[in-house]
C-alpha cells in the first residue's frame, strides 16, 4: 500500500501515472514481468479514477479529445497484453530501462514544451492514431501510463495546453488501464491481492497528488523524479546484461 501511494502522488503530479515507478519496484523484487505489469494496471486504473474526479472538479479535462485517444490507444493494451506472456525477464528489464530514460527525458523536457495552434486535421489525427497505439502496447506490456507519449503528442503535435494535457493524459489512462487489466485478467496474470492493496495506496494517493500538483515546486519535483529514474534504469540494464548484484 505504501507503494502505491507514493507511486500515485508523483505520478499523477507528473502525469505519466505511478506504473513507473511500482513496476521497477516490483520487478527489482523479483516479481516476473507478467504480474508486475498486471498489479501495477490495477494501481494505475485506481490512480487514474481518483485523478480524474479531482481534475474534472478543477474542469482541466478535454473530454472528446480524451476519449478519441483512449480509443485509439485500446487494441494497443490488447497486443500488449499478449506479448507480455512471451518476453524474458532480461528482455524486460532491459526495455523497461530504456523507458525510464524516455521517461526522464520527457519529464526534464516537460517545462519546455509549447504548445502550438490546436490541430485535429486528418493528417494529425493519422498521426495521433499510430501514437496512440503504441502508447496502448507499452502501457499493457510494461504496466505504466501512457502519459509519456500522450502529453508530448497533446501538446507538441495537436497543440493542447500543458495545464489541461496532463489532466486529459489520466483521463486516457483510465480507460487505457482498464482495457489492459481485462486483457491481462483473461489471461490469469495478476495476484488479485497485490494488486488490490497497491490500488487502495495509488487511489488516495493520486487524489492527494493532483491537489499537490499546484503547490509543490515542480522543478525539485522534476529534478528528484529524474534522478531516481536515471538510477533505477542503470540498476535494471545492469541487471539485464550481466545479473543481479
Amino acid at each position: 500500500m505504501p507503494l502505491g501511494f507514493v507511486a500515485g502522488v508523483i505520478g499523477s503530479m507528473i502525469g505519466l501515472g505511478g506504473g513507473f515507478v511500482m513496476v521497477p519496484v516490483l520487478t527489482l523484487s523479483g516479481f516476473v514481468p507478467t504480474l508486475a505489469a498486471s498489479d501495477s494496471l490495477f494501481a494505475a486504473f485506481s490512480n487514474s479514477v481518483a485523478s480524474t474526479v479531482s481534475y474534472a472538479k478543477q474542469k482541466r479535462i478535454m473530454y472528446s479529445l480524451g476519449m478519441k485517444l483512449a480509443l485509439f490507444a485500446i487494441p494497443g493494451t490488447i497486443l500488449g497484453a499478449y506479448i507480455s506472456d512471451d518476453i524474458s525477464v532480461p528482455l524486460f528489464k532491459l526495455l523497461f530501462g530504456a523507458v525510464l530514460v524516455s521517461s526522464g527525458v520527457y519529464i526534464y523536457l516537460r517545462r519546455k514544451m509549447e504548445s502550438r495552434e490546436y490541430n485535429l486535421s486528418k493528417q494529425m489525427m493519422v498521426f495521433a492514431v499510430g501514437a496512440s497505439f503504441f502508447a496502448g502496447v507499452i502501457s499493457s506490456l510494461f504496466g505504466i501510463g501512457g502519459g509519456a507519449v500522450f502529453v508530448p503528442l497533446m501538446v507538441v503535435a495537436i497543440g493542447l495546453s500543458m495545464k489541461l494535457a496532463a489532466p486529459t493524459s489520466q483521463f486516457i489512462l483510465m480507460f487505457v488501464a482498464a482495457s489492459g487489466m481485462i486483457v491481462h485478467s483473461a489471461l490469469g496474470h495478476p495476484n488479485y491481492y497485490e494488486a488490490g492493496m497497491l490500488s487502495i495506496g495509488s487511489f488516495v494517493g493520486g487524489i492527494v497528488g493532483s491537489k499537490l500538483s499546484t503547490r509543490v515546486n515542480e522543478q525539485r519535483l522534476r529534478l528528484f523524479v529524474i534522478i531516481v529514474l536515471g538510477i533505477t534504469a542503470a540498476k535494471l540494464v545492469t541487471d539485464a546484461l550481466v545479473g543481479p548484484f
